[in-house]
């Protein structure tokens, strides 16, 4: 996995600007959003771990958020399906507000036997999409996803998006508000192109649990 708070110059800056994805996000929310940040999630073929169930505002929460005003945009690079692990989805879970968070299979995880209750009254849903598609879901959606089994390659971009009323009440890990984010017509990717201006961006990988600068101008 890698991360940035800065969308930055480049051809997944342009990406997280634009109006079908920042605009979207504001007519879901209610109100005007920043972003939060960005990363790229790689399971790569018989390879990437699982994740158990949470909610990002379960993270989120801990990371000086007040308020669930927040969203996440999964779009799939590669076909995800369930033999590559792809997400699956407690439908509705977001209005059961936060779940307490704790420590589930050495990761940050929601409270399983809440999680276990919700699963008899909630449907699951294995979210298989096409390369292209996106799924926008709340800060409080239940969520999780298996290893990749399969010969297939599962990678996907995630921009995450914050009210500009909801910026953290201090700097933890992701972005405080700090302007309006100038959002671009839908064709600003395919005008941009490949490119690889990261200018002003700083990029942090996960390596064994932990996170490091990979990157930073």
């Amino acid at each position: 996995m890698c991360l940035w708070n800065n969308p930055g110059n480049d051809t997944t800056g342009a990406l997280a600007r634009t109006r079908k994805l920042a605009h979207t996000a504001e007519e879901l929310l209610g109100s005007p959003v920043y972003h939060y940040h960005s990363k790229l999630m790689m399971k790569d073929a018989r390879s990437g771990g699982k994740f158990v169930w949470h909610q990002d505002y379960g993270y989120w929460y801990k990371f000086a958020c007040l308020f669930p005003d927040m969203l996440t945009v999964f779009i799939a690079l590669d076909r995800t399906e369930k033999e590559n692990g792809c997400l699956q989805v407690l439908r509705g879970s977001h209005r059961c507000g936060r779940i307490e968070h704790g420590i589930v299979a050495d990761q940050t995880g929601a409270d399983l036997d809440r999680v276990a209750e919700l699963e008899k009254k909630l449907e699951s849903l294995y979210v298989e999409m096409g390369p292209g598609d996106a799924l926008f879901f709340h800060g409080n959606l239940l969520h999780t996803s298996s290893a990749n089994t399969s010969d297939l390659r599962r990678w996907a971009i995630l921009s995450c998006y914050n009210s500009i009323h909801n910026s953290p009440y201090e700097k933890i890990n992701h972005a405080l508000y700090a302007e309006p984010l100038v959002q671009l017509d839908n064709d600003a990717v395919l005008k941009k192109g490949v490119s690889r201006d990261l200018t002003g961006k700083e990029v942090l990988v996960k390596n064994d649990g932990k996170f490091g600068l990979y990157f930073s101008s």
